[in-house]
C-alpha cells in the first residue's frame, strides 16, 4: 500500500505576478520540487495538494502548476467560496482540470452558521454531483457540520486536522482535545471522515509523542481506519516538527499493525478520494 500524505501546502516566493494575500507559517518558499524532495527523502509516494488559501484565497493556478510537473505524486484539492452565487459552475470547472479530487470550505467568521444555508447547500450539491470530497476546516463547527452531514448524505465529507484548533508555534494548546467529543458524534454519518493530519502539533511531549494516542484511539475506533486520512499538514507545522517526524511518528509506531498503517496511511486516501500515487 503507497504512503500518501492527505495535506500538504506548496506555494513560490512572494512576487506580484502572483502575490500573497497573508503569509502563512514556514519557509519563504516551498515549491513542488521541494515538496517531493521530502517526500522522497521519508519513503511518502504521494500527497493531497491543497492550494494555500492564506497566501492565494481561491486561486489555485499555482497547486495546478505544481500538479502538472508532478502529476503522479499529487492530487488536488482548491477552496471554495460558499458566498459566491457562482460557486457550483466554480466547482464544475475545477471537476474539469486534471488531477482533482475535492474541493475545501474554510467555515471561518463570514461563513453561514446554519447548516441550510443555500450557499453552503450549493458547495454539498455540487461536491455530490461532480464525485469532489468536501473538506472542510471546521473548529468550532462541528455540531453544524453533523447537521449538514445529515441534509446531504450524499456528500463525502472529510473533516480537516481532526476537527481541532491546532497551533502554528509551540507550546501545544492548553486543552486540545476539549472539542473531541463533537468530532466523535460525526462517526454516526457514513459520509463523513476525518484527516488525522498535524495530530502530532498537539502532543505536550516530544517525539514520538505518546500523549496523543489515547485520544487518536477513539478517533480510529469510532469512524474505523477507513475513514481516518493520515498526513502531516506540511508546511504548517514546520515550527513543531520535522517532516520526518510527522511521518515516523505514525510509521514506526508500534500500538498500529502493518495492516493498520496501510489503511490509515494509504488506504483510506485511496477509498475517500478515489486516488492513488501513480
Amino acid at each position: 500500500m503507497p504512503i500518501i500524505d492527505a495535506q500538504v501546502h506548496v506555494y513560490e516566493r512572494n512576487h506580484p505576478g502572483r502575490p500573497w494575500v497573508d503569509a502563512l507559517a514556514g519557509p519563504p518558499e516551498v515549491t513542488g520540487d521541494q515538496m517531493v524532495a521530502a517526500m522522497d527523502e521519508v519513503g511518502v509516494d504521494g500527497a493531497l495538494l491543497v492550494s494555500v488559501h492564506s497566501m492565494y484565497r481561491y486561486d489555485a493556478s499555482y497547486a495546478v502548476q505544481e500538479h502538472a510537473k508532478h502529476p503522479t505524486r499529487f492530487a488536488l484539492i482548491k477552496p471554495v467560496d460558499p458566498r459566491d452565487p457562482g460557486v457550483a459552475e466554480t466547482i464544475a470547472d475545477w471537476k474539469a482540470q486534471k488531477g482533482t479530487v475535492g474541493i475545501r470550505v474554510m467555515m471561518r467568521p463570514g461563513v453561514s452558521t446554519d447548516p441550510a444555508d443555500p450557499g453552503l447547500g450549493r458547495v454539498l450539491a455540487a461536491a455530490a454531483k461532480h464525485g469532489l470530497a468536501l473538506n472542510l476546516l471546521a473548529y468550532g463547527r462541528l455540531p453544524q457540520v453533523l447537521e449538514m452531514a445529515r441534509l446531504y448524505p450524499d456528500t463525502q465529507i472529510v473533516i480537516d486536522h481532526l476537527g481541532l484548533p491546532q497551533p502554528f508555534h509551540p507550546p501545544a494548546p492548553e486543552q486540545p482535545w476539549a472539542a473531541l467529543p463533537e468530532l466523535l458524534a460525526l462517526a454516526a454519518r457514513p459520509n463523513v471522515a476525518v484527516k488525522i493530519t498535524g495530530a502530532c502539533t498537539l502532543a505536550k511531549t516530544p517525539y514520538p509523542y505518546p500523549d496523543i494516542w489515547p485520544n487518536l484511539a477513539r478517533i480510529f475506533e469510532a469512524f474505523g481506519l477507513e475513514r481516518c486520512c493520515w498526513g502531516t499538514d506540511w508546511t504548517r507545522a514546520v515550527a513543531l516538527l520535522s517532516y520526518r517526524e510527522g511521518v515516523d511518528a505514525f510509521r514506526l509506531n508500534e500500538r498500529l499493525s502493518e495492516s493498520d498503517k496501510a489503511m490509515l496511511m494509504g488506504g483510506s486516501v485511496q477509498r475517500v478520494y478515489g486516488w492513488a500515487p501513480g
